[in-house]
C-alpha cells in the first residue's frame, strides 16, 4: 500500500540521484549509516541531515534540511514516526521531488499531504532493500 512498484522504481531511478537522509550520523550501528552506504555504493549522492552535522561516507553533513545549499531529490526519513511528517512537510516545501520513510516510519496523515502536494513517497520501505531487487 505505501510503496508500489512503479513507485519505488521511479523513486529509484528517475526522480534524481541526491538524496538527503535524515537522521544519518557516523554511529555505524545505526541503520542509515549502512543504507547510506547502499545508496552510494548503487550511484547516489547521500546528503547526511542531523543536528552533529557530521560527514559520513565522505559527504558533508547539515544540521537541517533547510541549511542544505543545494537541490535534493529524495528525503529519506530516518527518524521517529512522530517526528517524520514534519520533516515530509519541511521536504514538500524545499521542493523535493519524493520523500521516502524508512521500515517502521508510518504517518498516514503525512503520506496524504505528500501525495496531495504532487509528489512521489513510499513509505515503511527501505531503499536498499528494494534497490537491488531492480535488476
Amino acid at each position: 500500500m505505501y510503496g508500489d512498484p512503479s513507485t519505488i522504481r521511479r523513486i529509484l531511478t528517475e526522480l534524481g540521484d541526491t538524496w538527503a537522509v535524515v537522521g544519518l550520523s557516523n554511529n555505524e550501528q545505526r541503520a542509515a549509516h549502512g543504507v547510506a552506504d547502499v545508496l552510494q555504493r548503487y550511484g547516489k549522492r547521500i546528503v547526511p541531515v542531523h543536528p552533529k552535522a557530521e560527514t559520513v561516507h565522505g559527504e558533508p553533513g547539515y544540521p537541517s534540511l533547510d541549511a542544505i545549499p543545494f537541490p535534493v531529490d529524495v528525503v529519506d526519513v530516518f527518524v521517529n514516526s512522530e517526528l517524520a511528517g514534519g520533516i515530509a512537510d519541511e521536504a514538500v516545501s524545499l521542493g523535493a521531488r519524493a520523500v521516502w520513510f524508512q521500515l517502521g516510519v508510518v504517518d498516514e496523515a503525512a503520506w496524504d499531504r505528500v501525495r496531495d502536494s504532487g509528489l512521489d513517497m513510499v513509505m515503511d520501505r527501505c531503499p536498499a532493500i528494494e534497490i537491488p531487487r531492480l535488476g
